[in-house]
């Protein structure tokens, strides 16, 4: 069955940084796109970034723009997000998504915590 289990949040102080990682497994990765979201308390969820099957296109966030770089290794079925220069109000529960023909899936999330 489909699985994608993020990992790499945590607390961390503003300005610093932070990466996820995503770990898919069950379906073929290297065909499907994958994105980041996350959810702060109170609010809805926001797509963060997205990239292509072959990592050959990214779109981001304005909120995160030039600060957050999404990448994927399609050899280790891992997609990822390097986010640096963080700012308290990225404070969320962070989620990867896989775009499948069949429905998209989520994993269970990675709480970020950004605090000083």
């Amino acid at each position: 069955q489909v699985q994608l289990v993020e990992s790499g949040g945590g607390l961390v102080q503003p300005g610093g940084s932070l990466r996820l990682s995503c770990a898919a497994s069950g379906f073929t990765f290297s065909r499907y796109a994958m994105s980041w979201y996350r959810q702060a308390p109170g609010k809805k969820r926001e797509l963060v970034a997205h990239i292509t099957t072959t990592g050959g296109s990214t779109n981001y966030a304005d909120s995160v723009k030039g600060r957050f770089t999404i990448s994927r290794d399609n050899a280790k079925n891992t997609v990822y997000l390097q986010m640096n220069s963080l700012k308290p109000e990225d404070t969320a529960v962070y989620y990867c998504k896989a775009w499948l023909v069949a429905g998209d899936y989520w994993g269970q999330g990675t709480q970020v915590t950004v605090s000083s």
